[in-house]
């Protein structure tokens, strides 16, 4: 019988080549814009030099997505949530709570 592995990491976020999917789309307009160029221009420095900043980009992006100190990427939603409610008196017990 076939057995699957359970996928525990759904709160990570989607990835798509190592990437979420904010990195991704960026990448994939800027293939898309050198793609542009490297149709409507015969050079072929320019298309060595783009298909070097395509894999630069990528490499650095993932390099960036690594390290979420470099954007100073701050959570949003609280790491737990809680129905407690919370009593501002300190002096009552949790005994009606």
């Amino acid at each position: 019988m076939r057995s699957y592995e359970i996928y525990r990491n759904i709160r990570k976020g989607a990835l798509i080549w190592g990437l979420p999917l904010s990195f991704f789309a960026l990448l994939m307009v800027s293939v898309v814009a050198s793609l542009l160029v490297i149709i409507f221009s015969f050079s072929l420095i320019l298309v060595v030099g783009l298909f070097f900043w395509n894999g630069c980009l990528f490499i650095g992006l993932n390099k960036v997505n690594g390290k979420t100190h470099l954007l100073n990427i701050t959570r949003v939603f609280p790491k737990s949530i809680s129905n407690k409610k919370h009593n501002i008196l300190n002096h009552v017990e949790d005994q009606y709570l």
